[in-house]
């Protein structure tokens, strides 16, 4: 991080759980941090805010970018609509992404962060980012514009990459989780609760999660790779960790037991080969089960078997 210093750079997303802790990390760093999302809630301001993050309001979706500034350097874009209204996503997640762009043209670099949801997958081959894409979060509840609406944004990013000439990188997240938030909580709630966990039935259901604080230290690396025309890298940790392993890891150190629903109504394995990333000289320094245990402490310190 000690690369990313002095700049006025953009953090879209910024109430959510990844982009929240990047922007504290980057104003920390000797940034001027503009932390953006809709800000409805005016209560999400203030915790940015005493972590020196100047928050902003935008709306991707009705292109309404009045309060950010005409000299960002470096915008790192996370925003992303969830939702099942296919018109919105793609209003919120290719126009206005796009549409953000053309704001930021005067900009060093756009780093605009994609997922590894955009993949076909293919069983447990590592997938490389000239592999065929596909539709694999539709079989997930609620994440039915999700895979569609992401390669529709990448498809405009690159585009506007190349017209308003903006060195950007697209970068493919894998599972980020942290000390406080990720989907290990949320098993963690069904461990508890004695629900069965849904896996898909092409066992085991493997990604390459990253830890918030690997994720941050990843940030100038994939900068560095910022073009015209885009490039685009996969980004996730260097451990291949299943919902599987996880959860059996949370059994382990709370001696709760999980139990496991195999169905195909949820996400297939998808393992990013990470050769390009690794080719910066980037590789992640939190394994997935000190992560693990590290985030059990931090919420659930109750559960920790003595």
């Amino acid at each position: 991080m000690d690369q990313l210093t002095g700049k006025k750079i953009l953090v879209t997303g910024v109430t959510g759980w990844v982009a929240g802790p990047v922007a504290t990390a980057l104003a920390a760093n000797g940034n001027t941090v503009y932390g953006a999302a809709r800000l409805k809630d005016a209560s999400k301001r203030e915790p940015l805010e005493v972590a020196g993050v100047k928050t902003i309001s935008i709306d991707l979706a009705k292109q309404r970018f009045d309060e950010v500034p005409d000299d960002i350097d470096v915008v790192l874009h996370f925003a992303v609509a969830k939702t099942q209204d296919f018109e919105l996503a793609f209003a919120a997640n290719a126009d206005g992404s796009a549409a953000l762009m053309e704001k930021c043209q005067g900009a060093e670099a756009f780093l605009h962060c994609s997922s590894t949801a955009v993949y076909e997958p293919n069983g447990h081959v590592p997938l490389r980012e000239t592999d065929p894409l596909g539709d694999s979060h539709r079989p997930m509840p609620g994440m039915t514009t999700y895979s569609i609406s992401k390669i529709a944004g990448e498809v405009m990013v690159k585009n506007m990459a190349k017209r308003v000439g903006v060195p950007t990188v697209i970068a493919r997240l894998s599972v980020p989780y942290g000390d406080l938030y990720g989907w290990m909580t949320f098993h963690l709630m069904m461990l508890e609760h004695k629900m069965p966990i849904a896996v898909h039935t092409d066992q085991p259901t493997n990604y390459a999660p990253i830890h918030s604080d690997d994720l941050i230290r990843s940030i100038p690396y994939l900068l560095s790779l910022a073009s015209v025309p885009a490039t685009i890298v996969n980004w996730g940790g260097d451990e291949v960790a299943g919902v599987e392993d996880w959860c059996d890891e949370l059994g382990r150190l709370t001696g709760l037991t999980p139990t496991y629903e195999p169905t195909t109504a949820t996400i297939a394995a998808i393992i990013p080969d990470l050769e390009k990333l690794h080719s910066t000289g980037f590789h992640t320094t939190i394994g997935w089960k000190e992560g693990i245990r590290r985030q059990l402490t931090a919420t659930r310190p109750d559960l920790v078997k003595q």
